[in-house]
């Protein structure tokens, strides 16, 4: 395989996760006994550029099909991130109603929707039929299609460049990421602005989040290797900011070369940081599968101690990181016996490769489990305290990255 940005050759493979399902593809009840496609889950970095990217598979219209079952407003966490994003976007670029904003890979209109409240014109690209309809639902026009530099050609003949596009967590769901940014410069205003957020590689790599890894994900970013990949299409980084999203994340904020605004000293700041941390070292990746196994290991050693002695598991979160670390381990429905997730799309659904059934959280109260392994550890604070009910049969929660956790 050759590196999706500069076409290096890669030989540099630093995780292997084994066999394992698209992490989102959810399992309906007459399938279960059916063919279920598995397909290899590693993960190689480029010697050449630093881009960190999973080994070439799938197609991404395999995986974001019209049966999608990820919608972001499951999450209050997360609508309240977006919502706090619009408002302090719409003062620092003084949006108003003749500015245009754009997001690729809308979703459900979880962030359109506050534009929309202010009269803001905007509009979502969206490919899932199953996301798509909802956001339109609420009034928020969905272009059904992947974004490309062909889809952005043609949007600028129809519509015209835009004031703002935004990006959240997509750009490492693309597998062209140099045509992706390509459509970004074409559909870019020339005093325009682009913020993309996405989970940072040094979190991962600092916190062995290895279940952030799944086929959906093309690529694992970094600031250096954004910042390459800007360059190369014209584009420049002039602000970034860290978020504590997803386990880590960054926003980055671009605009055209040659733009007016001069650089913020963040972005120096994190490149420093990257370095020193040693994203641009070999050796920082090469004792990571090590440190993937100790968590299996110890994960495994505390769900057969506590069947052993009888006690009750399930979990909660059916994400796809979720899925990557059940597949991974080899975790059986007869060690954990459900997964709870509030999102109606994925309940009555089973677990890709492991089978285990999804159900509404209201199944805590009912079959009263021991212990709760949240799955999505970076919306426990979340899940804890909507669920602290379980205290009262003394219920108690764990996560297991980046160590086990029990949480009374």
């Amino acid at each position: 395989m050759k590196c999706r940005h500069c076409d290096t050759l890669l030989f540099n493979s630093f995780l292997n996760l084994g066999m394992a399902p698209p992490s989102n593809a959810y399992i309906e009840e007459n399938e279960i006994n059916h063919y279920e496609k598995k397909l290899p889950l590693k993960v190689s970095v480029c010697h050449n550029c630093w881009l960190v990217q999973t080994d070439d598979y799938v197609s991404a219209d395999s995986l974001f099909s019209s049966t999608y079952a990820y919608f972001s407003s499951t999450s209050s966490s997360w609508l309240s991130h977006a919502k706090s994003y619009v408002e302090k976007i719409t003062d620092e670029l003084i949006l108003n109603k003749n500015s245009t904003v754009v997001e690729v890979a809308s979703n459900d209109g979880y962030l359109l929707k506050n534009f929309v409240e202010k009269n803001i014109p905007c509009f979502g690209i969206e490919p899932t039929e199953s996301t798509a309809a909802v956001a339109e639902k609420i009034g928020i026009p969905v272009i059904r299609k992947f974004f490309s530099s062909e889809l952005a050609y043609q949007l600028v003949q129809e519509k015209g460049a835009v004031d703002l596009i935004i990006g959240n967590n997509v750009y490492a769901h693309v597998p062209d990421i140099n045509d992706f940014t390509k459509g970004l410069k074409i559909l870019l205003k020339q005093n325009g602005t682009i913020t993309l957020e996405f989970p940072h590689i040094l979190k991962l790599l600092q916190y062995c989040q290895f279940d952030t890894v799944y086929h959906e994900h093309f690529s694992y970013l970094s600031l250096h290797i954004v910042e390459r990949i800007f360059k190369k299409f014209g584009l420049r980084i002039y602000k970034v900011k860290e978020l504590s999203t997803h386990g880590g994340s960054l926003r980055i904020y671009g605009c055209h070369i040659d733009d007016s605004r001069h650089n913020d000293s963040s972005v120096q700041s994190i490149m420093d940081k990257e370095v020193d941390f040693g994203l641009l070292s070999m050796d920082t990746y090469l004792n990571f599968q090590s440190r993937v196994i100790k968590i299996k290991d110890d994960l495994l050693g505390f769900i057969n101690e506590k069947l052993l002695v009888g006690s009750i598991l399930a979990a909660y979160g059916a994400a796809a990181k979720g899925n990557t670390f059940i597949n991974y381990a080899n975790i059986t429905r007869e060690m954990i016996r459900f997964v709870c997730d509030a999102a109606e799309s994925k309940q009555g659904k089973f677990m890709p490769g492991s089978h285990i059934p999804i159900l509404s959280p209201s199944a805590l109260r009912e079959i009263k489990p021991d212990y709760v392994i949240i799955l999505p550890w970076n919306l426990k604070d979340e899940i804890i305290k909507e669920h602290a009910y379980i205290n009262d049969w003394g219920g108690k929660f764990v996560v297991a990255i980046p160590s086990i956790k029990i949480i009374n």
